[in-house]
């Protein structure tokens, strides 16, 4: 009987739900573990890091692991440490210091926060298509995919800040818990779920020394981390932006600004998923970049802040192809690349995620913590992506001659 890679698709995109629910779920509880640990602000601040920075290391490392591990298991791995993770969050505090406990809590999650990274987009490109559709087919896959984790933001926001208002902030372990049975249940369907080769029989994907020799892969590096910084170096801004701007409570700043970032971020990954088979994807990533340039000018320079806080969602809108167009000309410049091509993008995402909102927020000091011209020198990673892009549209075309 043929595989049904069907279920494989769905497996994935609820594994962007996953990470979804290991990225954003905790930054709502902040002032909770301030207030309920007395846990100074500063201290709170290192969470963050420590997520993401324990997901680069796992980026690094999961090149040198993944194909001798191999793609299920490590996948299996990735919701067994995302579950444990949320549980030991409910556990950890209450026996230890609840700093100590919080940071063991995050490192485990993050580990399969930074597989799931890895494994996900390979997993999915490497589902056969039919003959047909082709490429086209394999990008509006990819697109599809990465609104997953936009709508897992989106999800995990509405949904746990519904329960806090329903049952009250203190119950917030309950919440850690229901939010574990989310990877419990996709570890069960990765188990059963078909899982194609992402090399043909006898072929084996580039090592790092050689991928690393290609020029093509390092104007892939720089579009993967002007991705990441260009996404979050507004996103993660955007919430003070509304709540300094406008005026208005820590809650209405959270809709105002990252859910509706997240939302039409989701809307252009779903749009090309869905329509992309009509839309050159060359075309639709420049002129993505022209708006996100637009996007960042109207931040910046327009006086009226609800003009600006509107132009911080249109920038959602304009980053969301970023990220899967990458991928996706990734998998036809270097479809040798195997799993390192895919974890090193993935790394340089992550750096670009964790350096975008770090930028705007050093250069905004710089200007005595004038946010509009911290944002403003930002502008710099959607030109670098546009340029990025020209140079592997003119590579693509000299070796197609």
């Amino acid at each position: 009987m043929k595989p049904n890679y069907r279920h494989t698709m769905i497996a994935c995109f609820v594994g962007y739900i996953v990470q979804a629910i290991v990225n954003n779920f905790v930054p709502l509880l902040f002032l909770t573990f301030q207030d309920s640990y007395g846990i100074p602000l500063a201290k709170i601040t290192l969470l963050v890091t420590f997520n993401f920075a324990i997901q680069l290391m796992v980026d690094l490392l999961s090149a040198l692991f993944v194909d001798r591990l191999g793609y299920r298991r490590s996948m299996i791995l990735a919701h067994v440490c995302a579950a444990v993770g949320f549980i030991l969050l409910t556990i950890l505090p209450e026996v230890m210091d609840p700093f100590t406990g919080i940071l063991i809590s995050i490192v485990v999650y993050a580990i399969g926060g930074g597989l799931l990274e890895v494994l996900v987009s390979p997993i999915v490109e490497a589902c056969p298509v039919d003959d047909e559709a082709g490429s086209a087919a394999k990008e509006r896959a990819m697109s599809l995919l990465h609104s997953f984790y936009c709508w897992g933001h989106v999800g995990v926001v509405l949904l746990s800040t519904a329960f806090f208002a329903l049952c009250g902030i203190q119950n917030w372990k309950w919440m850690a818990r229901i939010w574990a049975i989310v990877p419990v249940v996709n570890m069960f369907a990765f188990m059963k779920v078909p899982i194609a080769a992402l090399e043909s029989e006898g072929e084996k994907g580039l090592n790092i020394r050689e991928l690393f020799g290609l020029p093509v892969f390092w104007i892939l590096f720089v579009m993967m981390l002007c991705a990441g910084a260009s996404e979050q170096a507004v996103s993660q801004w955007a919430s003070t932006f509304a709540e300094l701007g406008l005026g208005v409570t820590k809650t209405v700043g959270d809709l105002a600004g990252p859910l509706s970032f997240a939302v039409l971020m989701g809307t252009s990954r779903a749009f090309y998923g869905k329509f992309g088979e009509k839309l050159n994807l060359d075309r639709f990533m420049i002129g993505s970049t022209f708006l996100c340039i637009a996007a960042y000018l109207g931040i910046s320079l327009f006086p009226v802040p609800a003009l600006s806080l509107v132009c911080c969602a249109l920038c959602g809108l304009s980053v969301g192809i970023f990220w899967p167009g990458t991928f996706s000309k990734a998998a036809r410049a270097l479809p040798g690349g195997g799993t390192a091509m895919y974890a090193f993008l993935a790394l340089a995402g992550d750096v670009g995620c964790s350096g975008g909102p770090t930028v705007v927020g050093f250069l905004s000091d710089a200007f005595g913590g004038d946010l509009k011209k911290g944002i403003l020198c930002a502008i710099v990673f959607p030109i670098m992506m546009l340029v990025s892009i020209l140079a592997l549209a003119k590579k693509s075309q000299k070796k197609e001659a």
